[in-house]
Parts: C-alpha cells; structure tokens; sequence
C-alpha cells in the first residue's frame, strides 16, 4: 500500500466521502468500516491527522488476515469503556485468549456475548428522542379526542414512559438475537469477512453512544487511538 502525499490525500477523500471501498486494495473490509465511523465522529482535524496515522500505519504493514487486532482492540480498549455499562469479564478474557491464538467455540462466545449485547443496545437506545416522539403523539391524539389539555399531557408521559421502555427492550433483544450468533460465528472461526458482514460499524456507532456522558457527545478519541494501538500489537 503507497504512503505517497498523493495515496494518503485519496485514502483521506474516501473516507471523507463514505466510500465502500477504500482507494488501495488490501485494507480488510471491516477496519475499512470502523475507520469511516471513527472518522466521521472525530472533530475535522484530529479526524485527518488521525487517519493519515492509520494509512501510514497500513503502508508500513497490513495488519494478520484474521481478526487478532481485533480482539486486541476489544480487549484493550472497547470493553474497558463498557465496563461501566455491563459485566464485560468473559467477553474480555475471550478476547485476550483469541488474541493469542485460542479463539473460543461458538457456544462460549454467544454466552458470553449475549448478555453484553443486550446491555450495550439498551444503553445506545435514544430514550430522549423516542420519549419526547412518543408524547407528542399520544398527547395530539388525547387532544384530537377531546381530553383537557392537562389530561392530554398526563396521558402522553405516561405512554411515552411505557412506550420507550418497551421499544428499548425490544429494540436491544432483537440485536442481541441477530447479532450474537453472527459475531460468535466469525470469532470462532477467526473469519475477517464474517465479521465484517455483522456491520461492525454500527456496533462501533452504539458503543459510542452508550459510552457518551449523560449530555454530552460521544467522544470517539479513546476508541480511535485504541485501534491504531490494536493494529500494531497485532502485527507478526
């Protein structure tokens, strides 16, 4: 992979740009994904300074064909910053053993990785917007029907209560039933493509959201840097 003014300003553009593929063959297709995130959730000039560090990492040495920078990156960096969210012991200590060469079978893997789905996906639910979207319309339509206003808007925050609870739970169960028996899959077999095809990116866009500070906008920074330090322990 070239590590020309030229080659960087292309891999900078099409990351800008969203594209599919990266410019140069040979970056896997899932740290192609993750990096398209990342660069979209840092702050413009750390985004480009950042990725210009991982092109020229990538021109240097492509990271091993399976997914050891992977679970480095799990390990080390994403599920610390989970820690707070769920109980990330066995997820971790699978991790650190596939690091090594020792990838768990399927069922170690959904059992520990179901739980913690579960918890990520509640946590990155946006209660705000779907509260605040869940009594809009109960309280139009008590109103439409002819409720008093204050019993109108009664009426909408309990619905929107019960509501985004609701679709919280169901929205976390359905990713942890469709998520956990992929992402078993491409970790026990040590499959690169499996695990891009689980849409890495948007597990990423739900750590940083779940992570993010009551408030606050997500902070993309330690998962970045922690990436390109998980490329580079990865390296043989």
């Amino acid at each position: 992979m070239a590590t020309t003014t030229a080659a960087t300003a292309a891999f900078l553009a099409a990351l800008r740009t969203g594209a599919a593929e990266p410019p140069e063959a040979g970056v896997p297709a899932w740290l192609w994904r993750l990096a398209g995130v990342l660069h979209e959730a840092l702050p413009p000039p750390a985004a480009n300074a950042w990725a210009t560090r991982l092109h020229g990492l990538l021109g240097s040495a492509m990271p091993p064909a399976g997914l050891c920078a992977v679970h480095v990156w799990q390990a080390d960096t994403v599920l610390p910053l989970l820690a707070g969210t769920a109980d990330t012991a066995a997820p971790t200590a699978l991790h650190r053993a596939a690091a090594r060469g020792r990838p768990a079978g399927r069922a170690a893997w959904r059992s520990a990785l179901g739980p913690l789905l579960l918890r990520l996906h509640d946590a990155a639910y946006d209660r705000a917007s779907a509260y605040a979207e869940g009594l809009t319309g109960a309280r139009d339509h008590a109103l439409a029907n002819g409720y008093p206003a204050d019993e109108a808007d009664a009426y909408g925050h309990a619905y929107a209560r019960l509501a985004t609870e609701a679709n919280a739970r169901a929205c976390a169960e359905a990713h942890a039933q469709a998520l956990g028996p992929a992402l078993a899959a491409a970790y026990a077999a040590d499959d690169a493509r499996g695990y891009a095809d689980t849409f890495p990116e948007a597990h990423l866009r739900a750590v940083l959201r779940a992570t993010a500070v009551a408030g606050d906008a997500p902070r993309p920074e330690p998962l970045a840097d922690g990436l390109l330090t998980a490329l580079t322990a990865a390296r043989p």
